[in-house]
């Protein structure tokens, strides 16, 4: 990695076998080569070492955003092999069911994925994040360990097929709220079909306004530039003042300007919150209330 890490929002387009810790390390270990540097640092969603494209990373005071990206739409291509269940639901994982693909049509596909869009209940990958008696299942299951976890309300904004390659394989797109786990939904449309399936192939391609980048080398945003879906909100001197002290409510003399990017339609809409920025610089999120604005999360140091 080139260039020296800032506080603000790094996005990666993450390889294929890569950690989302690993990408992690690499910028903690740019971050521990500059002396006096010790920022915290994240990242904004999980991506499996098999799956690639967009991991945004979260350096310094943004690190404190890592819910408000997770109520973001999460948008993502994934293949799916028809025929057989793995117990991890990639390809990397062991077959644990099999089932016949050779009937397979695209009308079917169509009908079954229409069953998955909107709020749903989902039962997590036995190898996924989620803690079981205080330890990650992935830790469990890699040990042999049997996991079982219990089904979690997700969203599936909406899904469509791009390409068949019957009764081989499918490529699929999807736009979903963070929390969704895409290998369960292969898993689930084989089982409903009675095919069996797993992913072969995940790219995640955005997440709210942020794209992967063009190359191997992390783009850089800081500032209002990484909070594209939130309202601008200035503020003068005497504005900031009062708004530093605890639990104040400040009447703002300018307007919000609208955000770069919105939700899509019907997607849950995240809280409102406004980008507060005094001297050009990101201080705080801030919630509306009764008389004005108050800070709902505060950024500083400043990115």
């Amino acid at each position: 990695m080139r260039g020296r890490p800032q506080p603000g929002v790094m996005l990666f387009s993450k390889a294929v076998g890569a950690t989302s810790f690993s990408v992690v390390r690499e910028v903690q270990a740019a971050i521990a080569a500059v002396p006096g540097k010790s920022w915290k640092v994240c990242h904004a969603g999980a991506l499996d070492p098999f799956a690639t494209g967009l991991l945004p990373v979260l350096v310094g005071s943004a690190t404190k955003l890592f819910e408000r990206v997770h109520e973001l739409p999460k948008t993502y291509e994934a293949t799916v092999e028809w025929g057989s269940e793995t117990d991890n639901g990639d390809a990397g994982g062991t077959v644990v069911e099999r089932g016949d693909a050779s009937g397979l049509t695209v009308q079917q596909l169509d009908e079954a994925l229409a069953g998955f869009i909107g709020w749903t209940k989902q039962v997590p990958p036995a190898t996924s994040n989620k803690r079981v008696d205080g330890e990650r299942a992935y830790e469990k299951a890699h040990r042999g360990e049997p996991v079982e976890l219990e089904p979690v309300q997700v969203y599936l904004h909406e899904a469509k097929w791009l390409s068949h390659a019957l009764p081989q394989s499918s490529v699929l797109q999807l736009t979903c709220r963070g929390g969704y786990y895409v290998r369960s939904l292969a898993r689930d449309l084989g089982r409903l079909l009675g095919c069996r399936a797993h992913l072969s192939a995940l790219s995640r391609t955005q997440i709210g306004p942020w794209r992967t980048p063009p190359s191997s080398e992390p783009l850089s945003l800081q500032g209002a530039d990484a909070l594209g879906w939130m309202s601008v909100l200035p503020l003068h001197d005497d504005e900031w003042g009062q708004l530093k002290t605890a639990d104040v409510t400040a009447s703002i003399r300018a307007k919000p300007r609208p955000p770069k990017w919105t939700v899509p339609e019907n997607f849950p809409r995240p809280p409102e919150l406004f980008v507060g920025v005094h001297l050009d610089r990101v201080v705080a999120l801030l919630e509306r209330r009764e008389g004005g604005f108050g800070v709902h999360t505060s950024l500083l140091p400043p990115f």
